[in-house]
């Protein structure tokens, strides 16, 4: 990960940061002198514009099946997601007087994205440098870690209750991570309860790159930048107007949908297609699960989303064409070999990648047998909401 003087992340300090560190004062009597009165509650968020991912997942199950729990969602009302929250319970405006209030007040702070706070930095401050707050925050996950990320080590999180769920997963966080005995559950995510009984259209598959940070990242002057000369962006408009791939589609009738990574869709205008059997999604208009769940076949460089897919034991192609500057630049090696999986197979460059894609469609490879992905994900199973329940209440 490439590291930052302090100057300049000084330099970068949002007018925000600010404002929220005053509003957070300000609010701390008030809420801590209510927090008397309004007990048990438990707060729920993912990143501030989506209700899709794992605290939607779980937010939805409480309230379906243990309604007596007193649950509150936070989102921006401006998403499109809020629909899917608005009439399941209590719903409040991310980052809001109202979203630190409950924030001070919830006997549990619940979140899919480490970030997932009225304000991360000033949250930060309190969770981390003042070890304040400690004791009731549960880390739902985005995905599945695979690499080393140090910012999710416990010394840079405090966080009590941090949720895994593969094996080797597991394993790696707790020898690597530095979290207390206990602290790491491998209960499995929220959404993985929904993906089970699937209907696949067999002629679908999803294109799924993952971010690149120096690219997307705010400690970025992406305003300088041409991302158009990118080789991120290069080499996906490469592949999304290979002449190879159109007539390879057009053979044997394959849509393809591609999806760059939410972080990455500020650059969606960037890509562009003269086939009209490639769609370029737009997120506000695509559900990710329903992508994963009835696409037949996924292409993806690094983005652990492909765990969703084996999970559902569908085959997998890693197309990574910058492999050393995405290790230099972005998440170090873990313990995931993708060169060498079970879960699909690995090609650097397009020539490869579309005849392996041949490969696969001709072949329609079998997918993996349930004792092969219960090596993986123990808990392969629709429980997984619930042990996350009982995990949360025993903390």
């Amino acid at each position: 990960m490439k590291q930052y003087s302090l100057k300049r992340i000084l330099n970068m300090i949002k007018f925000n940061y600010i404002l929220h560190f005053f509003l957070s004062a300000l609010i701390f009597p008030f809420a801590i002198i209510f927090k008397v009165f309004l007990r048990n509650y438990w707060l729920v968020c993912e990143e501030k514009y989506e209700a899709r991912d794992n605290g939607y997942h779980f937010y939805k199950w409480v309230r379906k099946n243990r309604p007596k729990q007193k649950i509150i969602y936070a989102i921006n009302k401006k998403s499109p997601d809020y629909q899917n929250v608005k009439d399941l319970g209590k719903v409040i405006s991310y980052g809001t007087i109202s979203h630190w209030f409950w924030y001070i007040v919830a006997d549990k702070n619940i979140s899919s994205q480490k970030g997932g706070k009225p304000n991360p930095a000033v949250c930060y401050f309190y969770e981390v440098i003042l070890k304040l707050r400690k004791k009731n925050r549960v880390f739902l996950q985005h995905g599945v870690i695979k690499d080393d990320l140090p910012w999710l080590y416990y010394k840079n999180t405090n966080i009590r209750l941090f949720i895994t769920s593969a094996k080797q997963e597991q394993e790696y966080i707790e020898s690597k991570f530095g979290y207390p005995k206990g602290y790491v559950k491998m209960d499995g995510l929220a959404r993985f309860d929904n993906l089970h009984n699937i209907e696949i259209e067999k002629d679908l598959i999803l294109v799924m790159p993952t971010w690149r940070e120096w690219l997307a990242s705010d400690l970025y002057n992406t305003k300088s930048m041409d991302f158009s000369q990118t080789t991120y962006c290069k080499y996906w408009n490469e592949f999304l107007n290979s002449k190879e791939l159109d007539a390879l589609l057009k053979k044997y009738g394959k849509k393809i949908i591609f999806y760059p990574h939410r972080n990455m869709q500020k650059f969606i205008s960037f890509f562009s297609t003269a086939s009209e059997n490639i769609t370029i999604a737009d997120w506000k208009e695509y559900d990710i699960q329903d992508l994963l769940k009835k696409s037949a076949l996924m292409i993806t460089d690094y983005s652990s989303v492909f765990f969703d897919f084996a999970y559902m034991r569908k085959p997998i192609i890693f197309y990574q064409f910058d492999e050393e500057e995405f290790r230099s630049r972005q998440y170090a090696q873990g313990y995931f070999d993708y060169k060498n999986t079970i879960l699909g197979d690995w090609t650097d460059n397009l020539n490869d990648l579309i005849s392996v894609l041949e490969k696969h469609i001709t072949s329609e490879k079998d997918c993996l047998k349930e004792e092969e992905i219960k090596t993986i994900f123990p808990n392969w199973d629709t429980n997984n909401c619930q042990r996350t329940y009982d995990d949360i209440k025993g903390i």
